[in-house]
């Protein structure tokens, strides 16, 4: 008696091919259900993510798996590398890897899940003191993360420079494909020309998460009190100047409140945002990997409240 061939990972030549195959699961779970029996896990009921980039799946309540496409393997190497680098150097807890192999050319890890409710779930429910005691948790863990050294997470491209000089070249045409209001689009070239001497380009490099946002953390409650309790999702990770992580809960979580900012800001290690961290920081929001201002920031009716760059970056960081 033979023994049926297991099913294989296909091929894709592009990230729309991949996420359509990846929409539906019952195309790649019996998969993932092998990889994870070919580990010991337990898989009479999977939990699919059906949120992410790759195609991850939840065994038990102890362990979630994450298949990497071959077309984003670096995704895998800046996740890989970041929970290695990172291991025993938080206070917050992160996964922990706890099995790594590959699969007809498809990297994968077996990781820990953490215990927490996901921050998107909680975030718009939260009393206000709270969200500035969650936000300055988040500057304190953006610090800590930084203090770490880079590692083999040194070696990921592109390298800071390179990387900010390419979204310089591309920033005009991809707001303008995004559709961002002409009225500051006419401030971008002066922006850019500041951000060449604002960003530091040669300061020694930190490492970068890139998305301190609710759906890549979890919250805990105790005594009333909302607390971050976890960070995951380590796929975006790179080296470069320190700012670039104050984007994510700049633009999704505070919303131009004074308190929220204040506290996101001092948690992190800043005092009071004078004219050049502002403009500097509207630079990098810019520039940033996944920028799209309509659609990540977060406070109601921005687009009419400013006139131009300059009053965006003072509505953003208000003080």
């Amino acid at each position: 008696m033979t023994t049926a061939p297991s099913q294989q990972l296909p091929a894709f030549a592009d990230a729309n091919a991949f996420r359509a195959w990846r929409s539906d699961p019952p195309q790649w779970l019996p998969i993932a259900r092998d990889i994870a029996r070919s580990h010991g896990i337990e898989t009479s009921a999977p939990h699919v993510f059906s949120t992410g980039t790759n195609l991850v799946v939840g065994f038990t309540d102890k362990l979630i798996l994450k298949i990497f496409p071959p077309l984003l393997r670096a995704q895998f190497i800046s996740e890989r590398g970041s929970l290695m680098q990172l291991a025993g150097r938080l206070d917050l807890p992160i996964p922990e890897i706890v099995a790594e192999g590959m699969r007809d050319g498809w990297p994968y890890l077996v990781i820990t899940r953490l215990a927490g409710t996901l921050g998107s779930e909680v975030w718009p429910q939260l009393p206000e003191v709270q969200k500035e005691r969650v936000l300055r948790q988040i500057g304190e863990t953006i610090a800590a993360v930084q203090r770490a050294p880079l590692g083999p997470l040194a070696d990921i491209e592109p390298r800071w420079d390179a990387f900010i000089h390419a979204q310089m070249q591309g920033c005009r045409n991809r707001h303008t494909r995004l559709g961002l209001s002409p009225k500051f689009l006419e401030g971008l070239d002066d922006l850019l020309r500041d951000a060449a001497t604002l960003i530091p380009m040669d300061a020694p490099p930190v490492i970068l998460i890139g998305e301190y946002i609710p759906e890549n953390f979890l919250l805990a409650c105790h005594d009333d009190q909302w607390s971050l309790a976890g960070l995951f999702d380590f796929g975006d990770v790179r080296a470069g100047w320190r700012d670039y992580d104050l984007l994510g809960p700049s633009a999704f979580m505070a919303a131009g409140r004074p308190g929220r900012v204040r506290n996101l800001l001092e948690g992190f290690g800043y005092e009071k945002p004078d004219y050049t961290l502002k403009r500097r920081l509207m630079a990098l929001m810019l520039l940033h990997q996944a920028s799209d201002l309509k659609s990540h920031i977060c406070i109601e009716g921005w687009q009419d409240r400013a006139r131009d760059l300059v009053d965006l970056q003072e509505l953003i960081w208000a003080e």
